[in-house]
């Protein structure tokens, strides 16, 4: 079918390099590329994200690290009642 569109220049430069570099025609480049954007079955894959980890050394004595969700609520407490004295 044939259609007109008006392409952003940005974008038809794009299209024509991608053509260029893969030796197809344009038309097929632009079918492939509104296929690709159209159909969400159809996306690249990416490697996963990782994040690397850290060493912070070891634990100081007397810290029970099962025990980190009682101290990050006990100094959410402090902080709270912090706030409530000085009255914001």
């Amino acid at each position: 079918m044939r259609t007109t569109l008006t392409i952003d220049d940005s974008l038809l430069r794009q299209l024509r390099q991608k053509a260029l570099d893969s030796g197809k025609p344009f038309k097929q480049v632009v079918n492939e590329t509104l296929k690709a954007g159209l159909n969400p079955s159809v996306v690249a894959r990416r490697e996963p994200y990782r994040c690397p980890s850290f060493s912070i050394g070891a634990v100081a004595p007397g810290v029970d690290l099962t025990k980190a969700n009682q101290l990050a609520a006990a100094l959410d407490d402090e902080a709270l009642m912090e706030k409530l004295r000085q009255g914001r």
